[in-house]
């Protein structure tokens, strides 16, 4: 099977994977719209391709060390938490893009910052990238152009699926009132809160 095809299904697994940065794209385009549910999946796409390039290099072997990683769960899980904390507290405001009203929204890299950050902060997302680098590079052993070429097929997949996510949310939140959108910031939160606690508990088992 070609190296571009392999990566694509790969990336097209991942992208139906629930997680936080896939709950995010729905919340923030649905809260924001469309424009900066883009912004955050672009910030997304950005710190998986600087994951993968580290991989790539060589760098990520900082996470051997059991410290590192201790101190990288750690903190990884409570800025989960954290964003978990503001969402849940973060009131209703929905966006329309033909609205004449002037609602002050953070600037567009707040986004894309929040969306490369809130995966970046993943320690299982480090993880991941670095086991797929190793199996990868295993099984194209010299064939840098193939690597390269099926991390390619896997990250575009994963940025234009998140795109359809964000698409597909900003379409149906005209058809949800203010207390269902307020229902999937408490959800939202929740499980970013959720999932925060979950790594760090995870790392302290695993250290």
């Amino acid at each position: 099977m070609h190296p571009l095809l392999e990566g694509m299904i790969l990336g097209f697994t991942l992208a139906i994977m629930l997680g936080p940065a896939m709950f995010s794209l729905i919340q923030t385009s649905i809260h924001r719209g469309l424009y900066r549910g883009i912004l955050l999946a672009g910030g997304i796409f950005l710190s998986d391709l600087a994951l993968v390039v580290l991989c790539y290099l060589g760098a990520i072997q900082v996470i051997g060390n059991d410290r590192n990683y201790l101190m990288f769960g750690i903190i990884g899980g409570l800025v989960l938490v954290v964003f978990g904390v503001v969402t849940f507290l973060r009131k209703v405001q929905v966006t329309d893009d033909n609205n004449l009203i002037n609602v002050k929204m953070p600037g567009p890299f707040t986004y894309i910052f929040k969306g490369f950050f809130l995966n970046f902060a993943n320690p299982f997302v480090w993880i991941f990238w670095v086991s797929v680098m190793v199996t990868v590079s295993s099984s194209y052993t010299t064939d840098s152009w193939s690597i390269k070429t099926f991390f390619a097929g896997c990250l575009i997949t994963i940025f234009t699926t998140d795109i359809l996510k964000v698409i597909i949310a900003n379409k149906l939140k005209r058809y949800l009132k203010p207390r269902i959108l307020i229902m999937i910031n408490h959800a939202v939160g929740i499980l970013l809160v959720l999932f925060g606690i979950y790594l760090v508990v995870r790392t302290f088992l695993n250290f």
